[in-house]
């Protein structure tokens, strides 16, 4: 199992990047995604799951209304579309993937990418 995501950067506040994931070694059908977050001196912060299903959900307080996610099958990626970012959304984000069933706890997902830094500044 891969998971290589891409899309950040140094941003500038109220910017909206989209942070890509692409998987390799899993299949959509089978397994759940997560996006999930680690911010400078905290701990992981799970954002929001795609189901295998099709169907996904932000929960993440801080990031309602701000972020969405979405999914290609053909191109085996998973994005995070984020919007009106704060310098406090400023971390390493992640995707991560398991199978059975999606979870708020990082620590359940077997699969991790190494993270791509979104900077706000």
């Amino acid at each position: 199992v891969q998971l290589v995501e891409s899309g950040g950067g140094l941003v500038q506040p109220g910017e909206s990047p989209r942070l890509s994931c692409v998987a390799s070694g899993i299949t959509f059908s089978r397994h759940d995604m997560s996006w999930v977050r680690r911010a400078p001196g905290k701990e992981r912060e799970g954002l929001g799951d795609m189901h295998r299903g099709g169907g996904s959900q932000i929960y993440a307080d801080s990031l309602k209304g701000r972020v969405s996610i979405s999914r290609d099958k053909a191109k085996k990626t998973v994005y995070l579309q984020m919007s009106s970012l704060k310098p406090d959304d400023t971390a390493m984000y992640y995707c991560a993937a398991r199978v059975g069933g999606c979870s708020r706890d990082p620590s359940a997902y077997a699969y991790w990418g190494q993270g791509t830094q979104v900077t706000v500044s």
